[in-house]
């Protein structure tokens, strides 16, 4: 993990980011207390309620016959 000042970030944002981008865990320190970490935005999933949700390729493809009938 690598801890730079706010000031020294201003003149080094690039550089960062780049190292971020890479995996390497940043963090932004302010009056030597850390304050924030950089690291890189992920692929975004869309949440349903509280699940990750995703439809199957064979979602509308026929029930099974068991499965169909217990639903009846």
């Amino acid at each position: 993990m690598s801890t730079v000042n706010v000031a020294q970030a201003k003149g080094k944002l690039s550089e960062l980011v780049a190292r971020a981008e890479a995996g390497e865990d940043i963090v932004i320190a302010r009056a030597g207390h850390p304050a924030v970490r950089l690291v890189p935005v992920e692929a975004q999933i869309r949440r349903f309620g509280l699940h990750d949700f995703s439809v199957p390729d064979d979602f509308d493809a026929p029930l099974p016959d068991e499965e169909r009938a217990a639903w009846e």
